[in-house]
């Protein structure tokens, strides 16, 4: 009995120098340079999946990480909105960027309907360059909960609007919804916002000359130029669009480091793939977000004590699970032609079926699920972002309040 005692003492002590030693890390001021990355429907499991597809790739049983799971600091965060257990994408990237529970549906209003703002509107007036980037266009759910405010998700060129009002120097997704407005019939989105101050360019090299010595500057990816950005696939990419890792770096050296800067980074696409159960798509738009979290890391070892990066979702899609129907996960050979034929909707419906059927990975909806999401978090604040949290507490600990 003693000794049990004595274990559970000793544990206990372990578990109190720990948490005072958190205490004393804890900074009191917030980050010069802060990096916040949403996984779009990622959850834990599909970071499992990635991982077990990396080490099939590596000859190996398991043991591959991606880079974000490498992080010193890992909690939980949930999801829940306003009105819904389960919420979608706008209402929980509300909550992310404003600390405020929305209702399903709504972009930058609380529950009552009223504005609410964002941690880079914050952190804006504080005079930090703010990027908001993204692999989906740049007013969908996510990116528009950064800056704009609006009773429906839906009002794509009313939400365009918002952009000269954030001030925010650095946009860069898909393109725009609702190009000319709902019936095609308004202004261009990018006439009216280059009206109104911005440099907008589609592709790399069209980018590059317009901003060249603006202030303030939206990169659009080149194959949804003038047109609506609504031409998803869920295998493969337009040849000409480029990563968003790219995406990050051309706004890296756009605004470059004279200030302090926020950039909250999408991995959209994740999402979108979860929807149609595509797990290649899935696997390799997660490689993708991690290869973007690469090069804020590699910003992080030159700046160690100035840089915070935080890695998240806004929930789980898809409910997916690994080892379904068996305790034997084994990637199939289709994976192979799939991943070198570099060609759109190789694989159909039922080949899709297949395929997952065949890797023991299962699907249970095609809708979001109400589970916790991962939070990893490395620099400056970092320890902030052990343990359980919601959602909403990711502003504040950003910010230190």
């Amino acid at each position: 009995m003693k000794k049990t005692f004595a274990i559970v003492t000793a544990f206990a002590l372990a578990v109190l120098a720990l948490s005072s030693c958190c205490i004393q890390q804890k900074s009191e001021e917030k980050a010069k340079y802060v990096f916040l990355f949403i996984g779009d429907g990622m959850g834990a499991t599909h970071v499992a999946v990635t991982e077990s597809y990396l080490s099939y790739k590596a000859g190996k049983l398991g043991g591959e990480q991606l880079l974000m799971s490498q992080f010193p600091c890992y909690g939980v965060a949930s999801t829940y909105s306003a009105d819904r257990n389960i919420t979608d994408s706008s209402a929980s990237g509300t909550a992310i960027a404003c600390g405020e529970k929305a209702n399903n549906g709504t972009v930058g209003i609380n529950k009552d309907s009223v504005a609410i703002y964002s941690v880079a509107d914050a952190l804006h007036k504080e005079g930090y360059n703010v990027g908001i980037i993204s692999t989906v266009p740049i007013n969908h759910a996510t990116p528009s909960a950064f800056y704009a405010h609006n009773v429906s998700r839906n009002n794509g060129y009313e939400i365009s609007q918002d952009i000269p009002a954030s001030g925010f120097e650095y946009f860069a997704g898909a393109g725009f919804l609702e190009y000319k407005g709902k019936e095609g019939n308004d202004e261009a989105t990018d006439v009216l916002l280059e009206n109104q101050g911005y440099a907008v360019g589609y592709g790399v090299e069209e980018f590059l000359s317009k901003s060249e010595g603006k202030e303030k500057a939206i990169f659009c990816q080149a194959s949804n130029k003038e047109e609506n950005a609504d031409n998803y696939v869920s295998d493969g990419k337009e040849a000409e669009d480029i990563s968003l890792a790219q995406m990050l770096e051309l706004g890296m050296e756009f605004i470059g480091t004279d200030k302090p800067f926020f950039f909250m980074c999408e991995g959209g696409t994740i999402d979108w793939a979860a929807h149609d159960n595509r797990t290649m798509s899935m696997v390799t738009d997660v490689i993708d977000f991690d290869a973007a979290i690469k090069v804020a890391y590699d910003f992080y070892t030159q700046h160690p004590d100035e840089t915070l990066i935080v890695v998240t979702a806004d929930h789980e899609t898809g409910g997916l699970t690994l080892g379904a129907g068996s305790s034997t996960v084994k990637w199939a050979k289709l994976e192979n032609e799939w991943i070198e034929s570099g060609k759109k909707n190789v694989l159909d419906s039922e080949q899709n079926r297949e395929f997952n059927k065949s890797c023991s990975i299962g699907w249970t909806t095609g809708s979001h699920t109400g589970g916790h999401v991962p939070v990893y978090a490395i620099g400056k604040g970092a320890e902030k972002f052990i343990g359980r949290m919601d959602n909403t507490d990711i502003k504040g600990k950003i910010l230190c309040e």
